[in-house]
């Protein structure tokens, strides 16, 4: 067997562990390219070449600065205040669920904990405006991706940091849009039909009818460390658009100003890390690099072309990282072991885009992840608190995200190469 179909079978076998089990496939990534290495002789040292230093300090440095904010309780005092915006009308609510996850996602913390902060308020909201657990679920979960592939967001990171080793760098206004087109037009068609369509059909949408709802809970004043905080995160963001800091360093020293200052904890803050999911990009990475040496990247690349045809591959690329996503982790290994192959595939099939190709992946593997199998869909589970309900809309849920796979195909077919062209 030649070295480059050892290192294919061993990213194989990553991404099946990914999908069948809770182990973090990053461990299992970094083994298997020792290993591998030592199988066809590509000495340690060329094999730690393959981690990506880079993208590990941006991801620790990022996450570790919003991590800051969501410890000491900023950022769940923005997210009270937007609901507020809504006036107490509720045909307004899942729109602002939408922007409000979506604004969080796109300025640092990702989908997860853009989920995790947001969709316990959003919940207990929801249930006084008697809207649908599943409405509400899917404006979050759509709106925290619909932001999560901003150039300052842990996804978008590792999406245009990954892109751009392939050859497809500075496209982050493009890589942004898509997802943000793609997920809201998902939304939009959530709310249509588990809330616009259903009060139409009620009558009860005239303005002072049945749907004024009240969010009666206090909100407190931001204090001084949370005020401190904001002008920090600002300062930072300003930084990186305006004077092109490096992302990831400047932000551990945002992060350690933030500490140093008491305005965090600093324990409390790296428990909120989630060195996990680093882990398992980094561990990814590592593996896919040395498929890179060995050629098993080639051959992974024939294999996904045999699928398609120049004018079908973003559909097809968009299903088969849908599928796999259902069941595995988007940013830890789709993105990680698909991107690098989007340049060599249209290379392979002889025409596409290479562009549209990543995009497409970056949205059909990020549009299934609704699903409760998933962590963001998971997270929408948890914040029901009646059991029978939670059940429901965890099978909801399912039909939902695997339904995606399909929209994802279709969405990526139709728009992927139109914005690619922008």
């Amino acid at each position: 067997m030649t070295p480059a179909a050892i290192s294919l079978l061993a990213l194989l076998a990553t991404i099946v562990v990914s999908m069948v089990s809770r182990i973090n496939v990053g461990l299992v990534a970094i083994a298997l390219a020792w290993m591998v290495g030592l199988l066809v002789g590509v000495e340690a040292g060329a094999v730690m070449a393959g981690f990506p230093a880079s993208l590990f300090l941006t991801l620790a440095g990022v996450t570790l600065l919003f991590a800051c904010a969501e410890t000491n309780g900023t950022l769940s005092q923005l997210a009270h205040r937007a609901v507020r915006v809504a006036r107490g009308d509720r045909r307004l609510l899942p729109a602002l669920f939408f922007l409000i996850a979506c604004v969080v996602s796109s300025v640092g913390p990702g989908a997860i904990s853009s989920v995790a902060l947001i969709v316990p308020l959003a919940m207990a909201i929801g249930a006084r405006a008697r809207l649908p657990h599943l409405l509400t679920a899917l404006m979050v979960a759509n709106g925290a991706n619909a932001g999560n592939l901003s150039p300052i967001s842990s996804i978008g990171i590792i999406a245009n940091s990954t892109m751009a080793e392939a050859g497809l760098g500075g496209h982050q206004g493009k890589v942004w849009l898509a997802g943000f087109v793609a997920h809201a037009l998902v939304a939009a068609a959530a709310y249509w039909l588990f809330g616009g369509r259903v009060w139409k059909a009620n009558e009860d949408g005239a303005p002072g009818g049945g749907h004024r709802v009240y969010d009666e809970e206090p909100i407190e004043p931001f204090t001084h460390r949370q005020v401190f905080a904001l002008v920090v995160i600002l300062l930072w963001i300003l930084g990186v658009v305006t004077l092109e800091l490096n992302l990831g360093l400047s932000s551990f020293v945002a992060a350690a100003l933030l500490i140093v200052a008491r305005s965090a904890d600093e324990r409390e803050t790296l428990r909120k890390v989630p060195w996990h999911v680093i882990l398992m990009v980094c561990g990814v990475s590592l593996l896919v690099a040395l498929l890179e040496t060995t050629g098993g990247m080639t051959l992974f690349t024939s294999l996904l072309a045999r699928l398609a045809r120049p004018w079908s591959i973003n559909g097809v690329i968009a299903f088969v990282t849908g599928a796999i996503s259902t069941y595995s982790s988007t940013s830890g290994v789709v993105l990680p072991a698909f991107l690098p192959t989007a340049p060599k595939l249209a290379a392979e099939l002889g025409g596409g885009d290479p562009l549209a190709i990543a995009l497409s992946i970056n949205v059909g593997a990020a549009l299934v992840d609704v699903s409760p199998l998933s962590t963001l869909g998971a997270l929408c589970v948890a914040a029901v608190k009646d059991p029978a309900a939670a059940q429901l809309l965890f099978r909801r849920l399912l039909a939902w995200g695997l339904s995606m796979t399909l929209v994802g195909a279709l969405l990526c077919q139709l728009l992927a190469a139109p914005l690619a062209r922008l």
